[in-house]
């Protein structure tokens, strides 16, 4: 499988990980090693997700593989300037984030960069 629809069979076993872990982790039967695998068992299909796109980006042409690589960039540093001012703003009383509001941050500015990168070739 190649493509667009490696990415949504990584997506669909993402969610389906995260789901079965969350339940069975909420049951509280797990010893502390295996809610230990269970809470990180959604990462193996991340990691297909990773694979996925690295080999579509590998598959691009010059200018595509250009146009995501300043996306990316753009992606890289936006989110270490919002992260790092934020984590300043928590110092000050605002409330504390979860690292899982990063990678949401990341994927919003990866789509950001990648709609500019568009318009400028348009």
């Amino acid at each position: 499988m190649r493509g667009f629809g490696a990415m949504i069979l990584g997506l669909c076993a993402y969610v389906g990980m995260l789901g079965l872990s969350q339940r069975l982790l909420a049951g509280d039967t797990a010893g502390e090693g295996m809610q230990i695998l269970l809470s990180l068992a959604p990462m193996l299909p991340a990691i297909f997700l990773c694979v996925v796109i690295i080999r579509m980006i590998r598959r691009m042409d010059e200018m595509q593989r250009k146009l995501q690589v300043e996306a990316l960039a753009l992606a890289f540093a936006g989110t270490a300037l919002l992260t790092f001012g934020y984590g300043f703003l928590e110092g000050v009383g605002l409330p504390r984030l979860s690292m899982f509001a990063v990678w949401p941050v990341m994927a919003g500015l990866w789509v950001v960069g990648v709609l500019v990168g568009r318009f400028r070739l348009g």
